[in-house]
């Protein structure tokens, strides 16, 4: 199987060729190829295993990366000037591989992103909720995974990724391998995750979850009681479990 990796700022990892949307991936992330048919390529993601279909244009040779986007997001310049034109817009995540420092800037394959918004490959922020935080009011997107939009896997996911822990892309999947089961009845903790099917949020506080849904169409604070109260009330049932990281 032949790695490569993704040149595009965003791209969508399909179902099928031409078909939905099932996440997506980000500048710099690793895939391997195990079959191509025509200009589509069917990938497996290197940091979450997901598998789906990308356009072979969208990937590149496979490359070292030495640092990522730490922010939420950032720009890449055509010069190290912040007066200069902005050629791409990288989501936190983005993989880098840079080729020098230049007055603040790190001169990357998209151009000069400030070193500010980045960190070395190997060094994780250390708080999934104050990541996930920074995404409030990012729009929801079913499949997302980039500041443009994201749903509640996809918040998650970069929110746990950012500070070093492994997870997967879907819900489910973080259900079954993520932290260890709460007894019930035990009080929630900053930082837990309570999952329905379907759904994840994370909790941030007393009685305050942190979630992308469709209800804001937007991540979004909601006190607990009042999301659980409403997530069984339209039919999507109750929480099936609480887990700790």
């Amino acid at each position: 199987m032949t790695r490569l990796i993704v040149t595009n700022p965003v791209i969508d990892l399909l179902r099928t060729q031409n078909g939905p949307r099932d996440r997506q991936l980000l500048f710099g992330d690793a895939v391997t190829v195990s079959e191509t048919r025509d200009e589509w390529c069917r990938v497996t993601s290197a940091k979450d295993g997901y598998q789906g279909w990308v356009h072979k244009g969208q990937l590149g040779p496979d490359a070292t990366t030495t640092h990522w986007v730490s922010a939420l997001a950032t720009h890449a310049y055509a010069r190290p000037d912040i007066k200069s034109p902005d050629q791409a817009t990288l989501s936190l995540g983005s993989r880098l591989r840079v080729l020098s420092e230049q007055g603040g800037f790190l001169e990357t394959d998209l151009g000069f992103v400030p070193s500010v918004h980045t960190a070395p490959v190997g060094q994780t922020l250390s708080d999934p909720v104050s990541v996930a935080q920074l995404f409030l009011g990012t729009p929801y997107l079913w499949g997302g995974n980039s500041r443009l939009g994201l749903d509640c896997s996809g918040l998650v996911q970069a929110s746990l990724l950012a500070c070093g822990i492994a997870c997967p892309g879907d819900s489910g999947d973080q259900e079954r391998a993520l932290g260890h089961p709460v007894p019930d009845g035990s009080p929630v903790q900053r930082g837990d995750l309570l999952f329905w099917k379907g759904h994840v949020a994370l909790v941030a506080g007393d009685n305050l979850l942190l979630h992308a849904n469709a209800f804001h169409m937007a991540v979004a604070f909601e006190p607990m009681d009042q999301a659980i109260a409403r997530i069984l009330a339209q039919g999507d049932g109750p929480v099936t479990a609480q887990k700790r990281l």
